[in-house]
């Protein structure tokens, strides 16, 4: 298994780190690796996925119940 050293953690990044360690029950190693984790998992998105996605629900929702016009009006209406 591979090491990281990490230095000069801010001191208040640290102690939430801490804080986050103890409410999840882990050390704080542990807390940074499932940080990490979540962090590397989070950037892995399907370009093509979220496009098709994106254009099935552009489908299914059809034409927008509200104009940008009627949109506009009802901003300015609701502005002193």
């Amino acid at each position: 298994m591979s090491s990281i050293t990490v230095k000069n953690i801010p001191d208040d990044l640290y102690e939430r780190l801490r804080q986050s360690a103890a409410a999840n029950h882990r050390s704080i190693n542990s807390e940074i690796i499932v940080c990490i984790e979540q962090a590397v998992h989070s950037r892995k998105n399907d370009v093509e996925t979220i496009l098709t996605n994106a254009r099935k629900l552009r489908e299914r929702i059809g034409k927008l119940p509200i104009t940008d016009e009627e949109l506009t009006d009802a901003k300015r209406a609701g502005r002193p």
